[in-house]
């Protein structure tokens, strides 16, 4: 596929950038991304205890920031109940903290693994109530960068859970049991008097519990967010032009959606991105029709609140889209559709600032309202490398639906989505998505670096890694996902 010509926006709007033709295989050097624990130094939290402030108050006297990041050390709970090498548990007290709504526990090494069970409490912000305990998802490791790329060897990645989304919260109580193996492969075995600690693997080195608020999204009118009315482009404003820009062959330089296109359109732009031919196609052969579904509408990152200055700069591209691997975010289903967008952008300030990863992971997600939201930066359209399904993200697409779907079925309305998205990226590829295809492995649990494999073309991220992902509910579920999208395309 040909690459697009894009465009960017200066502070005056008259002032446009030439971005390249091609995609370059890797991006300009990266600017380093922001610590934790700077953000966590900028805003010091409170003391344990009942805030001072309410909710209103707290918020007018802080200055305006779009999202941060509380970084919280733990503490053994466990010091007469220890491992040879540790403590086997550790945690937080139940302690008053700044707002947040989505929780995750990180760690030094991210090659290490948490063997046990990591559980949570949170106070609402509104109501004071305290919840009851939620299990954080401990293995997630499989959702990264491939070994030895830039991203994975960049010395910032950690190893982690998977996020929680808890809502608009000011208290939180925290508790990670090391456990053997076996009583995690067995939930009915976590029973604390029972359980043998002194048989369970250590816990990872540098545990820290980390506490998310997504911010408002857009910032207030006069505020550093918005750029200086004149002079020079700053850092965020130029990094949010570009990530619109490679966007503008689709939708208008600084669009908050991607439209809907209908069959006949769509077409005209499969034909527009590829120079007007199909592969094979021989000169003068009549024109025929492309097996692509039409382009559904698409959330940009613009509209879902994307502060641009918190991810590495520039984009990096892999050749084409040969695969899909569907996910969940294993982030827990009580949200509400409206509050989508600050679930993404917790998500996205996870991956970066918690995990040390360059931007959000997925290259797409999709809500349980069957909405579609562009992930990665780098353009919808183009095959934007992603840090999904480790040992296959190159010639791959991700795509997650937020949620968990081990015990619960997925929305109708989250599968054909899944299935609009499919059709319509597969085919500007020229992808069948009832078909199979060959990736290459980087490496991973369950194919060695090198092994070409064969795989659905719309594969589960389990059929890559051995996971539990993207839930046994939604893994169920892309039979039909496949045999839709095959039908979107006019197969």
């Amino acid at each position: 596929m040909r690459g697009f010509l894009a465009s960017s926006i200066g502070v005056t709007c008259a002032a446009a950038l030439a971005l390249p033709l091609t995609p370059p295989a890797l991006a300009a050097p990266a600017k380093p991304v922001p610590t934790t624990e700077a953000a966590t130094a900028a805003r010091p939290a409170p003391h344990a205890g009942t805030p001072t402030t309410t909710v209103t108050d707290q918020r007018a006297t802080e200055p305006y920031a779009p999202g941060s990041t509380q970084s919280l050390p733990l503490q053994p709970l466990t010091r007469d109940r220890a491992t040879p090498t540790g403590p086997a548990e550790q945690g937080l007290p139940r302690r008053a903290v700044r707002h947040f709504s989505l929780v995750g526990v990180v760690w030094d090494d991210p090659g290490a693994e948490l063997h046990g069970r990591v559980q949570v409490r949170t106070r609402a912000a509104g109501s004071g109530a305290w919840s009851g305990w939620q299990d954080v998802e401990t293995h997630h490791a499989d959702h990264a960068a491939d070994p030895d790329t830039p991203e994975s060897t960049s010395g910032r990645v950690r190893g982690a859970t998977a996020p929680l989304w808890v809502g608009d919260s000011d208290g939180v109580e925290l508790r990670v049991r090391a456990e053997p193996r076996s009583a995690e492969a067995d939930p009915g075995q976590h029973r604390a008097d029972t359980r043998d600690l002194s048989a369970a693997p250590p816990l990872p080195s540098g545990l820290r519990l980390e506490l998310v608020d997504p911010g408002e999204g857009d910032a207030p009118p006069g505020t550093a967010a918005d750029g200086p009315r004149t002079g020079g482009l700053t850092t965020e404003t130029t990094a949010a032009a570009e990530a619109s820009a490679v966007n503008a062959n689709l939708a208008p330089l600084g669009a908050t959606e991607i439209a809907a296109l209908n069959r006949a359109e769509t077409e005209r732009e499969f034909f527009a991105l590829n120079g007007g031919e199909l592969a094979g196609q021989q000169p003068g052969q009549q024109q025929a029709g492309p097996y692509i579904g039409p382009r559904p509408r698409i959330t940009t990152r613009r509209g879902w609140g994307a502060d641009e200055g918190l991810r590495e700069r520039g984009f990096r591209y892999t050749k084409k889209v040969r695969a899909a691997f569907v996910h969940h975010t294993a982030s827990g289903n009580n949200y509400r559709c409206s509050q989508v967008p600050s679930l993404i952008r917790s998500i996205y300030r996870y991956h970066v600032e918690s995990m040390g990863w360059r931007d959000i992971g997925y290259n797409f997600l999709i809500d349980k309202c069957g909405k579609i939201y562009e992930g990665r930066a780098g353009g919808v359209a183009r095959p934007v490398l992603g840090a999904h399904t480790l040992g296959f993200n190159n010639n791959s697409m991700g795509i997650a639906v937020l949620g968990s779907y081990g015990a619960t079925k997925p929305s109708k309305a989250a599968v054909r989505a899944v299935a609009r998205l499919t059709a319509w990226k597969l085919g500007l590829y020229r992808m069948n998505p009832k078909g199979k295809t060959y990736l290459k492995s980087a490496g991973g649990n369950l194919y060695r670096k090198g092994k070409k494999v064969r795989l659905n073309v719309i594969s589960g991220h389990r059929d890559g890694f051995k996971t539990e992902c993207p839930g046994r509910k939604l893994y169920g579920k892309l039979g039909s996902a496949r045999s839709k999208a095959a039908r979107y395309q006019g197969r």
